[in-house]
C-alpha cells in the first residue's frame, strides 16, 4: 500500500511541477499583453472548465501535462481574431519571447532550487566530503560495515537463505569495529585491508586485530571465495580471491545540514554539480539506447540508462516503501532540472526551439541592415516542420522505449 501511494504522489509531483511550466508561460505572456486563450492540465478530452476573461481554463482526462495556447506563437498561425493583430506573440520585441518561451524552465529551476534549500536546512545535502570513488574510498580508517554473506559471483546482490554467513560475522565483528591488522599486517586505511586480503588465499586463516569503542580486541575466521577484478583496474577480468564479509563505513557523514543562510551557498554548490550531472546524462543518452533495449528483451537493467516518467513515479513508490524521503525530494529535484534544460535545447518544438529561432532571427536582421540588405523577415516555421516531425518521431520512440523498459524492466534502487 506504502509503494502504490509512493507511486501516485510522485506521479502527482510531476503533474503539479509540469502544470507549474505551463502556468509559468501563462503568467509572463499575460504581464506583456499576449493574448492567452487556453490553460489546461492534461490532454484529451475536456473534464472540467470554466472561462475568466479571454482565457479557458480547465481539466483534461489524460493528466500527462498540460498547455497554455498563446495566440500567434508563429506568423504562420491562423487563429488570430480581428482586432488581435498587435497582441501576437511573435509581434513582440525578441526579449519578451524569451522570457516567455524560457519561464516554462525557469519555472522547474525554482522548483528545484526551493527543494534543494529546504532539504539543505532541513534533512540535509550530500557531504561534499564524502568518499565518492575507489580512491578516496581506500583513504579512508578501516571502519567496517558487516556483510551478512560473501556473495561467490562478482555481482551486487542481496543475500539469500542460500549463502552462507560471512567470515566477519562468524568472527563476531562488528560494524563500526576499525580493523588494525591481519595477519600481523599493520592495517591504517580500508586501502590497506583490501590490498592485505588481496594477499591472502580463500580458505586461509585470518588473525584480525580490530578496535572496538576503544578497546582493541582480536579474532580468526577463515577467509572465503569471492570475484573481483584486480584493484587497480576496475574493468579487468574477475578472479577468485578471500574475501572477510565487510564494506567500507566511511567516517565522514553522508549528509550535511546548514543554518538558513549557509543553506544558500549550499544549495548554489549542490545546483552547480547538478547542472554538471544533468549535461553528461544527455550527453549519455544516444549510447544507452542499446542498454534499453538488452533491458527490454530480457538483458540485465543497467542503472545508468534513463528512465520515464513511470521509471521515475516507480521509483519514488520504492523510496516511500522503504521510508527514504530524501531519495524521493532527490528524485524530483534531478526530474525537475532534467525537464528544465531540456526544454530548453534548441530544437523544435521544444521552448528552446522558440527561443532560437527568435534569436537567429534577430542576429540575422542585424547583419541583413549592417550590409545594406532588406530585413528577410521572420522564419517560415512550415519550412520546418520535417525537421520537427523528425524530432517528434525521434523523441516519442525514445520515449515508448524508455517506458517500456520501466515496465518490463525497472531500475530498483531497493533490494527486495
Amino acid at each position: 500500500m506504502s509503494y502504490l501511494l509512493g507511486v501516485v504522489l510522485f506521479a502527482l509531483a510531476i503533474l503539479i511541477s509540469v502544470s507549474l511550466h505551463e502556468a509559468g508561460h501563462l503568467l509572463t505572456a499575460k504581464a506583456f499583453g499576449m493574448k492567452v486563450t487556453k490553460f489546461f492540465v492534461g490532454f484529451g478530452p475536456t473534464v472540467w472548465s470554466f472561462k475568466k476573461g479571454e482565457t479557458e481554463y480547465g481539466l483534461k482526462g489524460i493528466p500527462l501535462g498540460g498547455f497554455c495556447k498563446i495566440v500567434g506563437m508563429t506568423p504562420q498561425d491562423d487563429d488570430v481574431e480581428p482586432g488581435d493583430e498587435s497582441r501576437v506573440m511573435w509581434r513582440y520585441p525578441v526579449w519578451k519571447r524569451t522570457i516567455v518561451m524560457a519561464a516554462g524552465s525557469i519555472t522547474h529551476f525554482a522548483l528545484a532550487l526551493i527543494t534543494i534549500w529546504i532539504l539543505a536546512v532541513s534533512a540535509g545535502l550530500p557531504n561534499p566530503d564524502f568518499p565518492t570513488t575507489d580512491v578516496q574510498a581506500r583513504q579512508e580508517p578501516a571502519v567496517i560495515q558487516l556483510s551478512p554473506c560473501v556473495v561467490p559471483e562478482n555481482a551486487v546482490r542481496a543475500c539469500t537463505p542460500a549463502d552462507a554467513a560471512s567470515p566477519a560475522a562468524q568472527a563476531q565483528l562488528r560494524n563500526g569495529d576499525r580493523i588494525t591488522s591481519v595477519n600481523g599486517t599493520p592495517i591504517g586505511s580500508y586501502g590497506d585491508l583490501l590490498t592485505t586480503l588481496r594477499g591472502l588465499k580463500p580458505g586461509e586463516t585470518a588473525k584480525i586485530e580490530y578496535v572496538r569503542d576503544g578497546q582493541p580486541g582480536s579474532t580468526s575466521t577463515v577467509l572465503a571465495q569471492t570475484l573481483r577484478p584486480p584493484l587497480d583496474n576496475p574493468s579487468g577480468t574477475a578472479a577468485p580471491v578471500a574475501a572477510l564479509g565487510v564494506g567500507l563505513r566511511p567516517s565522514t557523514p553522508t549528509r550535511v545540514t546548514y543554518g538558513p543562510v549557509g543553506a544558500f551557498g549550499a544549495t548554489a554548490d549542490f545546483t552547480g554539480q547538478l547542472a554538471v550531472g544533468t549535461v553528461q546524462a544527455l550527453q549519455r543518452i544516444p549510447q544507452k539506447i542499446p542498454a534499453l533495449w538488452t533491458a527490454l528483451t530480457g538483458g540485465e537493467r543497467d542503472v545508468d540508462t534513463p528512465i520515464s516518467v513511470v521509471g521515475a513515479s516507480r521509483l519514488g513508490g520504492e523510496a516511500v516503501q522503504n521510508n527514504a524521503w530524501l531519495v524521493f525530494f532527490m528524485l524530483f529535484i534531478s526530474l525537475n532540472f532534467f525537464i528544465g534544460v531540456f526544454n530548453l535545447l534548441p530544437l523544435l518544438p521544444v521552448d528552446g526551439g522558440h527561443i532560437a529561432i527568435a534569436w537567429f532571427e534577430r542576429a540575422r536582421s542585424w547583419i541583413y541592415a549592417r550590409i545594406g540588405r532588406a530585413d528577410p523577415g521572420r522564419v517560415d516555421y512550415l519550412k520546418l516542420m520535417p525537421f520537427t516531425y523528425v524530432v517528434i518521431l525521434i523523441g516519442g520512440a525514445f520515449t515508448l522505449l524508455t517506458i517500456a523498459a520501466d515496465v518490463v524492466n525497472p531500475i530498483t534502487l531497493f533490494s527486495r
